[in-house]
């Protein structure tokens, strides 16, 4: 069964371009991942600043897989990395949400 991982990032407006170069300059990589099924990077649009990072996996050994590779931390390495102007982190808060697709037999 597939599982799904959105990750919370709240993100000031003023750091949202950095996010978005982060993530733009590992683009592709956790694709080559075995289990791996789909990303997504949401941008908000109104009354939030929180973005999604939407993932699916083959399920959750796969997803589980990813987080404790090498890969996964060298991807992940420079996300404590201060935004450029303000010395501040990009994003002030992160949760992870985890689902399960129900197969609803179609």
């Amino acid at each position: 069964m597939s599982v799904v991982k959105i990750n919370v990032l709240q993100v000031p407006a003023e750091r949202a371009d950095v996010l978005e170069q982060r993530f733009a300059a590992r683009a592709g990589e956790v694709e080559k991942v075995d289990g791996f099924e789909s990303f997504d990077l949401l941008r908000p649009t109104e009354g939030t600043d929180r973005y999604l990072v939407v993932t699916r996996w083959r399920d959750e050994a796969a997803f589980t897989a990813w987080t404790t590779s090498p890969a996964f931390a060298h991807g992940h390495a420079g996300a404590s990395q201060p935004h450029p102007q303000t010395q501040q982190p990009v994003s002030t808060h992160s949760e992870l949400w985890s689902y399960e697709v129900v197969d609803l037999g179609r």
